[in-house]
């Protein structure tokens, strides 16, 4: 079933064509890579399907439900969560508390943030930080983790809404091999066991090759090329503006 429905999405800066008539759909359960070279419009299209700049034209549908027009947070409450490039948590606080802000956002108590942060949703929280494999650093403060670990925080913050979608802005950047694959494979297992949407961008062509279902290309954009990863690791369009050796890429 398409949880995400893009149309003909646009955005323009003066006379540079960041995001030109991109078409692409997403299911549940589907793991999605959206690719392409510096300046190909990916984090573009991210922000418009998450609120944060408005699209010129076109349409983006989740669950049915148009996403152009509502703010982040509007589209956060519909059960999309987001991580970004570079992770954004409250170093002074626990990690469990970073993740227990987040779920008394999700059920309305924010406004007892200073009162009761410390009592509630702490089950809750611990639940996420066991599903992302970083329980036993619950009371230590996000300032003192590694970077790979603040990955999985940042992991459990997107899901405290119970997302049906879940966007990924390069959810390994900074991080080391070993590190991108086990956060990519419980990325992966959570998607299953969850039957949620992601849709991911990644500058790793090792990981995108080896976890993403299907794989959209930008170039400049455009929507150049779309299909399961041998599909695009053999189209000769790809390997000339992106690959860039003239060759396929890991072969």
């Amino acid at each position: 079933m398409s949880v995400l429905h893009v149309t003909d999405l646009c955005k323009a800066y003066g006379g540079v064509q960041a995001v030109f008539k991109v078409n692409f759909s997403l299911d549940a359960g589907e793991i999605l890579a959206l690719i392409g070279p510096n300046g190909a419009g990916k984090t573009t299209c991210f922000n418009l399907l998450n609120g944060q700049i408005a699209a010129d034209s076109g349409s983006a549908e989740f669950e049915g439900r148009s996403l152009i027009g509502l703010k982040p947070r509007q589209i956060w409450r519909l059960g999309v969560g987001r991580t970004f490039q570079i992770t954004a948590t409250f170093a002074s606080m626990s990690v469990r508390e970073n993740v227990q802000t987040a779920l008394l956002n999700f059920h309305g108590k924010l406004n007892s943030l200073v009162t009761l942060a410390g009592r509630l949703y702490q089950d809750e929280a611990m639940e996420l930080l066991t599903r992302v494999g970083i329980a036993a650093q619950a009371e230590r403060p996000c300032g003192v983790l590694a970077y790979g670990d603040l990955k999985r925080v940042e992991l459990a913050i997107a899901l405290a809404n119970r997302p049906r979608l879940l966007l990924m802005d390069e959810p390994t950047a900074g991080m080391a091999p070993p590190e991108r694959v086990a956060l990519m494979q419980l990325t992966a297992e959570l998607a299953q066991a969850s039957n949620i949407a992601v849709l991911f961008t990644e500058h790793d062509m090792d990981v995108v090759f080896a976890h993403a279902h299907r794989i959209l290309v930008l170039n400049h954009g455009t929507l150049i090329a779309e299909g399961k990863p041998a599909e695009v690791r053999a189209n000769q369009r790809v390997q000339e503006v992106y690959l860039g050796s003239g060759s396929v890429y890991g072969a």
